[in-house]
């Protein structure tokens, strides 16, 4: 028979807090009831709120941004039932489309306060910031950094099945060693349980309080079922293979971007948007076992932005920070030198470290680890598309730069705030050797 309709298994209503909607939760929790049924094979539309649950406006301030309550986050529509999916099994997940709402055409990129989440540059940026996206088409322009315009690569940044007891145990403990062992000041190195403003979807009083005691926070990805991994070529036509560690699957997904570059580097970094995804679900038995799986892979979709080999212009960095301190084989470090490296770049054309900021986590960037062995400097790269410019970024233009002055505006900044703090942190940070390495006794 031919298909006349393709099912909605989930609406979201705009009107009502994502807190008070069953069909959504906020923690990953193996009890959390089903929110629906889907068939082994069968295709249907989701819809998503944004991952701040409808927090943060489409206008011209950041005051939302500095005051966001990242305890009312991550509203996750589901958990669905997958049928015939139990523990073992794979579930194949192909992502079929994924658009914002018609009535809703924008999306928003922020920068948080140091002191209310932070981001990946927040010892040099502590200032909240936001930049808001107009969308048509494919492509997305903001009022807020002029000048710019692109495809977006709209994929979700949030996807799993649920943990089992054993699994959820797994993550709690070793987190919270992790926790128990943070040397660092004043800033979270995990997210443990948090009974404050747990939503545990359409669930009844007890469970939702062991919901709340026990829940996983849905902040980072995890290696058992993926998760919170932001990976923008998770779009379109891509296939994931999800472990199932619950009897019907216990599917979830969320924080749907328009566009977002390698790294989300702001946190708050995609062009966040709600909207609606279609997929179709597979289960294949006895998968992880199978394929030897003991985190989720992927294939990447046909859909993409194209831009030439030629029309990127890549910035590298090293293992070695700001303050010219040597560490041994750190990524992180080496990338957000070259970070660094970009901003210092783009300024000359007349940005702000903030407004460059933003366009690095959400425009569609190229982050790569190009050396991992030359000890002590890991090496990692960022290719800038050049064509995301209306005006020429080459490095001949850069050199004549300071030639002509462009009127380029400003973000939006928190209400009395006409430009962010820029500040010289982390001078006593101690030298990094790699991890997971052997330690003298």
């Amino acid at each position: 028979m031919p298909k006349t309709e393709i099912r909605t298994v989930c609406k979201v209503d705009f009107d009502k807090p994502a807190s008070e909607q069953p069909q959504l939760h906020n923690r990953w929790h193996p009890d959390i009831p089903f929110a629906g049924t889907i068939k082994d094979g069968e295709t249907v539309k989701i819809e998503c709120v944004d991952w701040t649950g409808g927090q943060i406006g489409n206008n011209d301030s950041a005051d939302d941004m500095k005051n966001v309550d990242l305890t009312k986050i991550h509203y996750l529509s589901g958990p669905f039932e997958i049928e015939g999916a139990q523990p073992g099994d794979l579930l194949l997940v192909e992502i079929m489309d994924v658009q914002p709402f018609q009535d809703r055409p924008w999306g928003f990129t922020g920068i948080f306060d140091k002191n209310n989440g932070g981001g990946f540059l927040d010892e040099i940026y502590p200032s909240a910031a936001k930049a808001i996206w107009d969308f048509e088409g494919i492509y997305a322009t903001s009022r807020h950094i002029p000048g710019v315009k692109f495809a977006g690569l709209i994929h979700p940044g949030i996807l799993g099945c649920a943990p089992s007891a054993e699994v959820l145990a797994t993550w709690n403990k070793r987190e919270g060693e992790l926790v128990a062992c943070n040397p660092l000041a004043d800033r979270d190195v995990a997210h443990l349980p948090q009974p404050i403003n747990t939503h545990a979807g359409a669930a009844s009083k007890e469970v939702a309080e062991k919901v709340a005691k026990e829940g996983a926070r849905t902040v980072p990805g995890r290696p058992e079922h993926g998760g919170n991994c932001d990976i923008k070529n998770l779009s379109r036509g891509s296939k994931v293979y999800l472990p199932v560690h619950v009897a019907g699957a216990k599917f979830s997904v969320g924080d749907l971007h328009f566009s977002q570059g390698d790294g989300e580097i702001s946190f708050c970094g995609a062009i966040e948007m709600a909207g609606v995804i279609t997929i179709n679900f597979k289960v294949i038995k006895d998968g992880v076992e199978g394929m030897g799986l003991k985190s989720p892979i992927y294939i990447p979709g046909p859909v993409e932005p194209s831009f030439g080999p030629g029309r990127y212009i890549y910035f590298e960095g090293f293992s070695v920070d700001e303050h010219g301190k040597q560490h041994y084989m750190d990524v992180t470090v080496a990338y957000r030198q070259t970070v660094l490296r970009c901003i210092e770049y783009l300024r000359r054309f007349g940005y702000s470290d903030y407004q460059i900021y933003l366009l690095l986590s959400c425009a569609p960037i190229q982050g790569h680890v190009a050396g991992i062995v030359d000890v002590p400097n890991a090496c990692t790269t960022l290719g800038l598309p050049m064509d995301i410019f209306d005006f020429d970024i080459s490095p001949a233009a850069a050199l004549k730069a300071g030639e002509t002055k462009r009127d380029l505006g400003t973000c939006a900044f928190e209400t009395g705030v006409k430009e962010g703090k820029i500040t010289n942190g982390g001078a006593n940070s101690k030298i990094s050797f790699g991890g997971g390495l052997t330690y003298k006794e």
